[in-house]
């Protein structure tokens, strides 16, 4: 027999497991689960924290084996990967969680893939990221959204997931650990693998998938897709941005794993066939960075010593529309993320370790496509579809903070001058490398956009005493915490309606959002196209 119990110790009685044991031989007790004397053996599965009502608690949660053996957890959900026979062959577009792990589904079935990459691998995608804040070079193919293991992999690889609809999320941890995550993002609640260490992560997979008879082909972007007389898609044109060639591969299907800045995968596919497309909800906004101790005093009501970064997630409404935190960054840094020269757009990562003197988030307002203002609606039906508005109106605000910027010196206001109205004189040291640059972000930010922040801002200071501050840096533009556009697929066969054997997938497809929910997709759709291919043989 096996059950699940959650037990509730103080931070100091977190290692007591005699302690536990009674605890949880109690909630046994209390649940009238009869034990019969049998042996209790205790798996630990998940660890949370609980700083309200000003005392710290940590709930743990064991799987207890009640008379029975316990399975390793950490291999457990592993599938068995075979070699690619030959027989069936797909082009994953992208190499990010959705693109990896379709890769690792299709092989379960011998199925080849052949992943297209416009970025590089990651030891010289390192250099090109290091470019943007000593030398202000964007390099539009190799940055921190594109490249091996896409926009996660040198921003944060946070693992946290509210989709468990989606899949298994115990498999998807189970498959980084395989690959040489720590342990311990099995039983974190909120599990986290670090900017430092994911990029090994990401190579090890990219061997594994090579030796199992995979291909990447890196520095390649794809410009069009191989369509035959019925409009059957059965490879993609493809152009190494080095190079210059041009080359052509072919498969069975094509699955699409572009990521949410792939502008010109939206306006490719709206050229080829515009109802392939269609507008969704996002979100824009700035990163809000506060010193680490500031934040951690306030979630742990003093009580720091030991507990690590604190996080926070704050949500409220604001004239019908949500303000959120999303991708806090505790302990950790903001990054610039755009991806043209002409443009700034931040983000936020964490090391491993989260022991920055900073902590940060993303605060957006969501933008439903009814928000979009008319010059850019107007301007996406010139470009054959009214779907791409959001993209427009995105990038036309990420060109507008480039503007109020210098080089990739980002344009920033304190909070308190925000809510204020005014320009800041000085700044606190800020963890933002390429700089910033006082501007008065509530003057130039849409007004729908920077008048729901100010009151969002003042609602969260009502939960968190002292989040309003004038040492909270507010720094701009994050504009990429989803994609504006959906690319449309069927519910059941996750194939695209208009565009046969074509199988969008992602957070840049419009299906997830984050590295689990992205990884879980890409699992989804391959398990589609393997079903197809494995009937054809």
């Amino acid at each position: 027999m096996i059950r699940q119990i959650t037990v509730t110790v103080l931070p100091e009685e977190e290692k007591n497991m005699n302690l536990i044991q009674k605890l949880v031989s109690m909630e046994l007790k209390n649940q009238k689960i009869e034990t019969n004397g049998q042996k209790q053996t205790l798996v630990f599965e998940k660890k949370s924290i609980d700083a309200r009502h000003g005392k710290i608690k940590l709930h743990l949660r064991y799987k207890v084996y009640i008379g029975e053996e316990p399975e390793d957890p950490e291999t457990e959900l592993l599938p068995e990967w075979k070699n690619a026979d030959g027989n069936h062959s797909v082009i994953i577009v992208g190499s990010g969680p959705a693109g990896l792990f379709g890769a690792l589904k299709l092989l379960e079935n011998g199925i080849r893939p052949i992943i297209v990459e416009r970025g590089e691998r990651t030891s010289e995608r390192k250099r090109n990221i290091a470019k943007i804040s000593t030398r202000n070079i964007v390099d539009s193919d190799s940055n921190y959204c594109f490249g091996e293991g896409g926009a996660g992999t040198f921003s944060d690889g946070k693992l946290y997931t509210r989709s468990n609809k989606r899949g298994d999320i115990g498999k998807i941890l189970q498959i980084f650990v395989r690959f040489g995550a720590d342990k311990k993002i099995l039983t974190d609640a909120h599990p986290h693998i670090g900017t430092d260490k994911l990029p090994a992560v990401i190579n090890a997979m990219r061997d594994f998938i090579i030796e199992k008879g995979g291909s990447f082909y890196f520095n390649s972007r794809c410009t069009d897709f191989l369509k035959d007389e019925k409009g059957k898609v059965y490879g993609i044109k493809a152009k190494n941005v080095k190079s210059g060639e041009e080359f052509q591969l072919e498969a069975d299907a094509v699955l699409l794993a572009t990521g949410h800045s792939a502008t010109d995968i939206y306006e490719l596919i709206a050229k080829i066939s515009p109802s392939a497309v269609e507008a969704k909800t996002f979100a824009i906004g700035v990163r809000v960075e506060h010193p680490r101790a500031l934040i951690d005093e306030i979630q742990y009501h003093g009580k720091t010593e030991g507990m690590g970064a604190a996080e926070y997630r704050l949500v409220t409404q604001i004239e019908e529309r949500g303000v959120y935190s999303f991708c806090m960054c505790p302990g950790g840094f903001v990054v610039p993320s755009a991806t043209s020269p002409d443009e700034i757009v931040v983000n936020g990562m964490s090391a491993a370790g989260r022991n920055s003197k900073w902590s940060n988030a993303a605060i957006v307002v969501e933008t439903r496509p009814e928000d979009i203002p008319e010059q850019f609606v107007k301007q996406a039906e010139k470009a054959g579809s009214k779907a791409l508005a959001g993209l427009f109106f995105r990038s036309y605000i990420e060109k507008e903070t480039k503007r109020h910027g210098n080089g990739q010196a980002a344009p920033a206001q304190r909070m308190n001058d925000f809510l204020a109205c005014r320009e800041s004189k000085d700044f606190p040291p800020v963890s933002y490398t390429p700089g910033i640059v006082s501007s008065r972000l509530d003057s130039w930010l849409p007004e729908q956009i920077a008048g729901r922040l100010a009151e969002g801002f003042l609602e969260f200071g009502k939960n968190m005493k002292g989040f309003v501050s004038k040492d909270a840096v507010l720094i701009a533009s994050e504009t990429r915490t989803s994609t504006p556009v959906r690319i449309l697929r069927d519910k059941e066969s996750c194939e695209s309606p208009v565009l046969p054997c074509l199988y969008p997938a992602g957070e840049g497809a419009g299906y997830s959002g984050g590295i689990v929910s992205s990884a879980m997709d890409g699992e989804k759709v391959a398990a589609a196209i393997s079903e197809v291919l494995t009937r054809r043989s």
